[in-house]
């Protein structure tokens, strides 16, 4: 009896072992604002994350052969960039495999030293600031135009297509609103050649509630034209008391204030103020299907309609285990030179890096609003 008791205990033996081969867990870091004003864009964010999981889940993705589970360990910044880097550093503490994020410049940048540190790829789908991939960090990556493209290209848009003459700039003093305001402001001048006039420079901060005293000497310059460096949560309010205060100027920014939430937040003067934005990303014609399809999974999965960042950040994701997939691993030192020359044709286009991590041909996307909903201008490279 015991004879036959022994080869069948060793075959349960074997097979337990075999079961837990087969559950390596690859940990898929986010952070970014789950609270504060901009918390839905953090959330929007993740759920593009968490969406190219499920999807790598579903499908038994394997990595050198071996089936692999990946998990999501968000966390909150809440945009702040010393919560920021108390999140990078638990990230790294816990040997995560991989971070997407953060969300503004002005939390990537300091918590990308963390992840430097730490040997840990990093790919914001968000972060603008030239400064975040320029650090001489290999670890940095972003998945959409910077600063210096977007700015530049909505100067030249404001001068060259909408006729702007006289420019009032304001931004909200954080990485990314100073940065694109700055970069607006010399496009504008170059593009202009001297007929162009910055009539006003104003300076808020990204909690700013109250804009009556810049707005009283913005109106008093009488500007055709004012560009705005921030988010949404200080834009939409903006644009309510530049309508109360009878200034008639365009308002232009980033990606900041180009969301859907922006109508929202500015109140029922979005529907009828003449806006132009632009995303730091864009979808030729070819790729607007693959984008329509993904707005309407996420729709279904969520039960809500995608911010902005969404699919860029599952394309981050895929892009990351692309990666790891050509590395035939999924530890970050092997994996990492492989993300650098990685090629992913994504939702949003083709992911592929340059030598400082910025993405490669990246597009941008200008928008204006119609009866209050988002609508397309036109995708400029």
């Amino acid at each position: 009896m015991n004879t036959k008791l022994i080869p069948l205990a060793a075959v349960a033996l074997a097979f337990a072992g075999t079961h837990v081969q087969a559950q390596e867990v690859v940990k898929i870091g986010y952070v970014g604002p789950m609270s504060g004003q901009s918390a839905h864009l953090g959330t929007d964010t993740q759920n593009g994350t968490r969406l190219a999981i499920e999807d790598l889940n579903a499908k038994g993705f394997k990595i050198g052969g071996k089936p692999v589970k990946f998990v999501l360990q968000a966390e909150d910044d809440a945009a702040d960039p010393k919560q920021a880097t108390s999140a990078a550093q638990k990230l790294a503490d816990a040997k995560i495999n991989g971070v997407i994020g953060h969300q503004t410049s002005g939390t990537s940048i300091p918590a990308s030293r963390i992840y430097y540190n730490a040997g840990i790829p990093q790919i914001s789908a968000s972060a603008t600031s030239p400064v975040y991939t320029h650090q001489k960090f290999n670890t940095t990556f972003r998945v959409v135009a910077n600063d210096n493209k977007l700015g530049a290209t909505l100067g030249q848009y404001a001068v060259q297509k909408l006729g702007a003459k006289k420019i009032a700039v304001i931004d909200d003093r954080t990485a990314y609103g100073q940065g694109v305001a700055d970069e607006f402001g010399k496009g504008a001048r170059k593009a202009g050649a001297g007929a162009v006039q910055i009539v006003a420079r104003e300076f808020t901060n990204d909690k700013a509630t109250d804009f009556n005293a810049i707005l009283t000497n913005i109106r008093a310059k009488n500007p055709d034209l004012v560009f705005f460096g921030g988010m949404d949560s200080v834009g939409g309010p903006l644009l309510r008391q530049m309508k109360a205060l009878g200034i008639k100027a365009r308002l232009m920014g980033g990606d900041g204030i180009c969301t859907e939430a922006m109508p929202r937040l500015a109140g029922a003067t979005a529907g009828e103020a003449p806006i132009v934005c632009a995303e730091a990303g864009g979808v030729a014609a070819g790729q607007q299907q693959k984008m329509e399809e993904f707005a309407a999974r996420y729709k279904k999965r969520y039960n809500q309609n995608l911010q902005i960042y969404a699919p860029y950040a599952y394309d981050a994701t895929m892009a990351m285990v692309q990666a790891m997939a050509d590395a035939k691993s999924a530890d970050p030192k092997k994996y990492l030179p492989f993300l650098a020359k990685v090629k992913y044709a994504g939702v949003t286009g083709e992911i592929a890096f340059d030598a400082f991590g910025d993405i490669k041909d990246g597009a941008l996307t200008l928008y204006t609003f119609k009866d209050g909903k988002r609508t397309l201008i036109e995708v400029v490279k």
